[in-house]
């Protein structure tokens, strides 16, 4: 169940996924948790484009894009990044050199898909722990 309330720390985020359904599905629940979505993109060359001038807080990334990898979008963005950014990967990856390569990249959490709106709340309560 997706609550109304708001969490106790809202953040801005900025949501990659290729699947149109599942951008649509995320960025829905972040909005109705009391998040913002401040821009969303559906592969690499687009958030890319967009990210840096993006006012966010927290990157959420897919890591099978259709023209490259989470792992090199969050590579390659955060030398052009004026703020740090707070980075959780979202994948049907999971395998232990997955998480590991999620975790070189820099992500500091890796969701499995499919994951419970729960999970995420929790992923994004670390968030909060961490500024």
């Amino acid at each position: 169940m997706i609550s109304d309330r708001p969490p106790p720390q809202a953040f801005r985020i900025f949501v990659v996924d290729d699947h149109a359904d599942i951008l649509s599905s995320v960025c829905r629940q972040l909005v109705s948790s009391g998040h913002t979505v401040v821009a969303s993109a559906g592969n690499m060359a687009e958030a890319l484009r967009i990210l840096p001038q993006a006012d966010c807080q927290v990157l959420l990334s897919d890591i099978g894009l259709p023209d490259g990898t989470g792992w090199e979008l969050l590579r390659k963005v955060t030398p052009l990044l004026s703020h740090p950014l707070y980075a959780i990967a979202m994948s049907g990856y999971n395998e232990p050199s997955d998480f590991e390569e999620s975790r070189k990249a820099g992500f500091r959490q890796h969701l499995v898909k499919p994951f419970r709106p729960s999970d995420l709340a929790e992923a994004l309560k670390s968030v909060a722990s961490s500024n």
